[in-house]
């Protein structure tokens, strides 16, 4: 006679049991972290382009101007006479909420700056809805 091998339903249950029990404990913890996801990929965005934007001015010995935009990063302007090939971006940057960037140059804070207006896409707000900004990282 041949023994059959597997599991018994008392083992499935007490496997699911234990699964469930670490479910309970890990998805509470998760949860409700998706914003400040987004609020953290924002500043590594706003570093990114602070990134491209320094490299722009060492080729073209000045930062993209208010009217040229972040547009001078991922497409020529007429005025960049060492624009690099490719450029500094890939594409126009839009923010973890899919907003696009503020850029202003010079601004009051420095010779730029780029802004993220936050979950709402609107200027001001608190917590997850504020503006965050390059003069802020």
């Amino acid at each position: 006679m041949k023994k059959q091998f597997g599991f018994t339903m008392i083992e499935i249950m007490v496997v699911v049991a234990i699964i469930g029990v670490l479910a309970a404990m890990i998805v509470p913890a998760v949860i409700g972290k998706d914003d400040q996801a987004r609020v953290t990929a924002a500043k590594s965005d706003l570093m990114k382009i602070s990134g491209a934007l320094d490299m722009f001015k060492l080729d073209n010995y000045r930062y993209p101007t208010t009217d040229e935009g972040l547009e001078a990063l991922y497409s020529k302007p007429s005025g960049a006479k060492n624009w690099a090939e490719g450029g500094y971006l890939k594409k126009e940057p839009q923010d973890p909420w899919k907003n696009e960037f503020e850029y202003y140059s010079p601004a009051e804070t420095g010779p730029y700056e780029v802004i993220s207006l936050g979950s709402d896409g609107q200027e001001g707000g608190e917590g997850y809805a504020s503006d965050l900004s390059t003069a802020d990282i």
